[in-house]
């Protein structure tokens, strides 16, 4: 029985989620255009056509991967995504940070990795990371990964390794024969001892993998289903960590949700967004200025993000228990894209967030700052006076997020001049970008009560789940 439901996990998810989205566009698309949507359509298609939008970057993954998807190998993915013994201190996993509660992405607004309380959601407690985890869904599709970049393919094109798939050492470009940049930062997160191996093991990366392969070769269960995909194991051989990292992309792929209203609109479906949403469209794409950053065209793949650096000068919020080492002098800020480079001038760049599906995410930013979508788009629009006037205890951030910010004037000096001099939205327009953003690029298959059945009620090695909060 259990081997029947993983095996063909793929195939009916994907089948349940085509029929979720015909049925709410069903329902969305049945009263006739009045005559001022009819001026609005003419002007927005037009727009979108400009940037080059098309709606139809989904139907792409499977033609830029050169093959179908593979629902045996996504299924023993999603298993291992729960499951504790890929992470050598025993009590975190992939779920942990990315949870389907939140788009597949963190429920904090700083990630807890090791020695957390063995709860996912607004109740989870522990030593803090540095940044959020950001939400893996559509992540097939990203040409850099990671809030500074640090993970990235350098043809510009995740499902392109010709120019080498680049890592921080010691991986550095060993992973380029990799066929995918997901395969390859699978190989990553195992070996980070905050996030899930812990400071007890010794050994470097590789004996860190070594260690989960013998975990996993370890259980029967485990080694039967990965010998239903490949022929060596089912003859005697070992999961290889090539093996585990491809099925861990193969589940990220199958989290591929990019069926927002705005891409039905873009295929033809005029009702598919309402007039506030339309209206938003156009100021997200003109007057408002996003899509300079929030970009469609190009390698953005209409993932709304340019997956490039830049200072928008988020507040610098740190947390009173962590095991990471912060910036500066006061160890309370963070470099950014320094930590990579190291150069100065890089300091406080982070990654452009990809913002379909933000509206699942609990908070915004790369650390979390903000708790309300408004007050994110907010910031953006007015960046000096939103820092300057920022506290945590207006965000109702945790308690341990709640000490004083770290100096924002050496941050706000670098500003981005995108967003230095932003431009002038009334309330009117200013909530019409909202609504756009919030629900415009929202793809309902999204919902955390659409995605919470991918928990799994039990995993090979038998351990048991962490405890996920349902909103």
């Amino acid at each position: 029985m259990r081997k029947s439901l993983h095996i063909t996990f793929g195939l009916i998810f994907a089948a349940g989620l085509a029929l979720l989205s015909a049925s709410l566009t069903n329902a969305r698309a049945s009263s006739p255009l009045p005559q001022h949507d009819r001026q609005l359509d003419r002007v927005l298609t037009a727009v979108l056509h400009q940037h080059g939008f098309t709606g139809r970057v989904e139907s792409t993954l499977e033609t830029r991967l050169g093959r179908p998807l593979d629902p045996q190998l996504a299924a023993i993915g999603r298993l291992l995504w729960f499951d504790t013994i890929t992470g050598l201190n025993d009590d975190n996993t992939c779920a942990g940070c990315h949870s389907p509660t939140a788009g597949f992405g963190d429920t904090q607004s700083i990630a807890i990795g090791i020695d957390n309380n063995g709860i996912v959601g607004p109740n989870r407690a522990g030593p803090r990371n540095m940044r959020r985890s950001p939400m893996v869904i559509n992540s097939a599709f990203y040409p850099a990964l990671m809030w500074n970049s640090r993970f990235n393919a350098l043809s510009g094109d995740p499902f392109d390794n010709s120019a080498g798939l680049h890592f921080p050492d010691p991986e550095g470009l060993s992973l380029s024969y990799l066929p995918h940049l997901l395969t390859a930062q699978a190989f990553i997160p195992p070996t980070e001892r905050t996030e899930v191996t812990g400071f007890h093991f010794v050994g470097d990366s590789n004996a860190i993998r070594a260690e989960v392969l013998n975990r996993l070769n370890a259980v029967p269960q485990y080694r039967r289903l990965f010998g239903q995909v490949y022929p060596d194991v089912r003859a005697g051989g070992p999961i290889t960590f090539d093996m585990f990292g491809a099925a861990i992309a193969e589940f990220e792929f199958s989290l591929t949700f990019a069926n927002a209203p705005i891409d039905r609109y873009a295929r033809g479906e005029r009702n598919a967004l309402t007039t506030e949403e339309k209206q938003g469209a156009l100021l997200f794409f003109g007057k408002a200025g996003c899509v300079g950053c929030h970009a469609v065209a190009g390698q953005a793949s209409e993932m709304f993000s340019d997956f490039d650096e830049h200072v928008i000068g988020v507040p610098q919020i740190g947390p009173s228990n962590t095991n990471n080492a912060f910036d500066g002098p006061g160890a309370n800020e963070d470099f950014g894209l320094e930590q990579v480079t190291g150069n100065p001038a890089d300091r406080y760049k982070f990654r452009t967030s990809p913002i379909r599906n933000v509206a699942v995410q609990p908070t915004f930013m790369h650390n979390g700052a903000f708790t309300r979508l408004e007050d994110a788009i907010w910031h953006h629009l007015n960046a000096a006076a939103s820092a300057q006037s920022y506290t945590p205890q207006s965000q109702h951030l945790a308690a341990d997020l709640s000490g004083p910010v770290g100096p924002i004037e050496p941050v706000l000096a670098l500003l981005d001049p995108r967003i230095s001099s932003p431009p002038q939205l009334s309330d009117a327009e200013f909530q019409q970008l909202v609504t756009f953003v919030e629900h415009g690029l929202l793809d309902p298959r999204a919902r955390p009560e659409n995605l919470q059945h991918l928990i799994p009620r039990w995993v090979p090695s038998g351990r048991p789940l962490l405890l996920f909060e349902l909103p």
